[in-house]
């Protein structure tokens, strides 16, 4: 019997998926669990495993096309059967009729989750507008109900959806100007204040708007791969969402840096590897615990404190980044948080994560210093309220106190110290500057004067 490939369903919030490769070609023998194809979704890239054994006797979706989870995007056949006589005369999954999707273009239609976001996103057909809702405001003129024209105007994001709810305003009839035709939250406020459409976005540069080039320009134009695009999308959602303020702080790491020598071989015995990014992850939960109000979410005009520390370690890709969650961070000691930093990154790498392990997290940490950065200054992962970025550890000069000796008082000397500056960026809605202030010392004492006990 064939076997159907399917697109898999990737996390509960995942809707659909793009083929970004096929490592198996038609008539190649696969082994079940082989990795068969690669996929990117709105969460993670990953290699999918072939669900069976036999031989790839057709491909129905093409690489660069998405379609919907659970989708057929290729069939195994038995070892020995031989591939369709015409393999480029074969429709792909997406060229049947389905709900919401099309293949013009060569590109799915379906509504597009915004990176990072903790909803619970419907399926497809859930996402298509029940005839209830459309009697109440009335469709857009000339769309069809689950017509892509509809479902590319209900791209949006879960605030966007509430502010519609709560105003009884149906998305269909707004032209989005954001990402994507995405509706914005101006959109839809802009919308509700004059009770008229606002005006889409030109397909051409004008009203002051600086194009990208110009013409005749010798220039190279290379779309935007799935995860750049949605990275793209998650930060201008941000940088509109939350006010951002930032507060440096320079850190010693001396006496930390000579208790991580003592202990880095005995934790490489237990099979853990003693990074500053763990002892700082450390630090950072204990702080965290300390400071709630860092740990939280805005919804409207309330403060959602989250009771679990879900940590997000950022990690740098090839082309783009991934941001993996240590669930319930503050469970684990300094061992366990080693463990589960190289772990993830080392997935993250090699696309094994799930993604459900790159969702929920409550605060995230970047390290742009690993690239030379003194300090960065990164927008911060919504829904969240605060991010912490660690710049270069490198040697500087710092004035430290000498004891005082035969009846000398304390004096102030030059010294050569292993120094870090930590930023923390913000929402300036929740925490201000003297809160900003109270979490980074907690985490400069923290760090200078750092324990083999809190180990």
């Amino acid at each position: 019997m064939p076997t159907n490939v399917v697109m898999p369903q990737m996390g509960e919030s995942i809707a659909e998926g793009t083929i970004v490769r096929w490592i198996k070609k038609i008539g190649d023998t696969v082994d079940r669990d082989e990795p068969l194809f690669e996929i990117s979704t709105d969460k993670v890239d990953a290699e999918i495993p072939s669900p069976g054994a036999g031989v790839l006797t057709e491909i129905k979706v093409k690489e660069g096309e998405t379609v919907p989870v659970n989708s057929v995007v290729a069939v195994i056949g038995a070892a020995g059967e031989k591939a369709a006589a015409d393999p480029a005369a074969r429709g792909t999954a997406a060229s049947a009729p389905s709900a919401g999707v099309s293949q013009a273009n060569g590109q799915s239609e379906m509504p597009e989750a915004a990176v990072g976001q903790p909803e619970r996103a419907a399926s497809p057909a859930a996402r298509v507008p029940t005839a209830s809702a459309a009697s109440n405001t009335g469709s857009t003129a000339g769309s069809v109900p689950g017509s892509i024209e509809e479902l590319r105007r209900q791209k949006s994001s879960p605030l966007v959806r509430r502010i519609a709810a709560e105003h009884n305003v149906d998305i269909r009839q707004i032209n989005g100007t954001g990402i994507s035709g995405r509706v914005t939250k101006n959109d839809i406020l802009g919308y509700i204040e004059t009770g008229a459409k606002p005006a889409a976005r030109p397909a051409a540069p004008s009203g002051g708007h600086v194009p990208a080039y110009k013409p005749g320009e010798r220039v190279e134009i290379v779309p935007m791969t799935i995860m750049r695009k949605k990275i793209a999308e998650h930060m201008v959602m941000s940088a509109h969402t939350s006010p951002h303020v930032y507060s440096v702080y320079e850190v010693d790491f001396h006496q930390l840096s000579r208790l991580r020598e003592r202990k880095k071989a005995e934790y490489e015995r237990n099979g853990a590897k003693l990074s500053y990014t763990a002892l700082i992850a450390k630090v950072t939960v204990d702080a965290l615990r300390a400071f709630p109000f860092v740990n939280a979410s805005i919804d409207g005009d309330n403060i959602v404190f989250k009771k679990d520390i879900n940590l997000g370690i950022a990690v740098a890709l090839d082309q783009g980044l991934l941001v993996p969650v240590i669930r319930n961070a503050d469970e684990k000691n300094l061992v366990g948080l080693s463990r589960a930093i190289d772990d993830l990154a080392t997935r993250a790498r090699s696309k094994k994560l799930n993604p459900d392990e790159v969702q929920g997290g409550t605060f995230t940490i970047t390290n742009p210093g690993i690239f030379g950065a003194v300090y960065g200054l990164p927008l911060i992962n919504q829904p969240q309220v605060a991010i912490l970025g660690v710049g270069a550890i490198e040697k500087r000069a710092v004035v430290v106190q000498t004891a005082a000796t035969g009846g000398r008082a304390d004096t102030d000397a030059i010294a050569i110290h292993p120094t870090c500056h930590l930023s923390l960026g913000y929402d300036h809605r929740l925490i201000d500057g003297a809160d900003a202030g109270r979490f980074l010392q907690f985490m400069k004492e923290r760090l200078e004067t750092f324990e083999e006990a809190w180990m």
